[in-house]
């Protein structure tokens, strides 16, 4: 019973962090782009992209960097026991979504295993986060959102897809968090690359759809991109990037 209750804590907590971000930054959008650049090489990511934990987090934030690497503007994300998002806050209603993104990972995090909670840590992650009515969310689902809720007067993002590259899972994977089913992953990538700088375009309405269809027939409002890197879990180290970012 008292795991179950950690569980609970710790989803509502993770939710809170997300809406944290959400409600700091101002939406803003590029020409041709729905997402602003991150910023200038040498710095930290700008407004309206915003770092964010858990609340009240002691441990470690992971650290986000805008860097010039392969002569590429990039984010290069370090987790060391750590944990932190970055997140560009939306408000889109749309009948269609596509994300594309380029990515590559540095030093992978082998202790990973995303099918436990100890293990659920990855080197790089790419987010779409949409809003859904709570009555839509399963009974007990719907719970777990209230002891979220419970902390701020805001409504909480309730269906979130991440799309992973991990250290083992075979690609193509596709699995709920342990903590919590309204996160799923899609594991894109997987192990050791040495070839550098890797591809990736989503259909990112067709997979909410994929994944949380049974509870909404129409796509809801996107309301944030978030790109994560955590170590806290397992302890480890790892670093990655990704550039390019666009959502069409």
């Amino acid at each position: 019973m008292k795991s179950a209750r950690q569980a609970v804590v710790k989803t509502a907590l993770w939710l809170c962090s997300m809406l944290l971000a959400l409600l700091s930054a101002p939406c803003a959008y590029a020409a041709g782009n729905q997402l602003q650049p991150y910023a200038a090489a040498g710095s930290a990511p700008a407004a309206p992209w915003h770092v964010v934990g858990l609340p009240q987090q002691t441990k470690p934030f992971t650290r986000f960097s805008v860097v010039d690497i392969d002569g590429k503007r990039a984010l290069r994300a370090e987790a060391v026991e750590s944990y932190g998002n970055l997140v560009h806050a939306l408000n889109l209603e749309r009948t269609a979504a596509k994300l594309s993104w380029r990515w590559r990972v540095e030093l992978l995090n082998t202790a990973v295993n995303l099918r436990v909670k100890e293990g659920d840590d990855s080197a790089l992650k790419v987010c779409a986060l949409w809003d859904l009515p709570l009555e839509n969310v399963p009974f007990v689902e719907r719970q777990i959102l209230r002891v979220a809720r419970s902390r701020t007067a805001e409504p909480l993002p309730a269906a979130t897809v991440c799309y992973v590259w991990d250290a083992k899972l075979a690609e193509g994977t596709e699995l709920d968090s342990p903590f919590t089913h309204r996160l799923r992953y899609v594991v894109l990538r997987s192990g050791d690359k040495p070839n550098g700088w890797f591809s990736e375009k989503r259909d990112i309405g067709a997979d909410f759809l994929k994944f949380f269809g049974n509870e909404s027939a129409t796509l809801p409002p996107l309301i944030g991109i978030a790109v994560g890197a955590d170590a806290d879990n397992t302890h480890g180290r790892s670093v990655a990037y990704v550039a390019d970012l666009l959502l069409e």
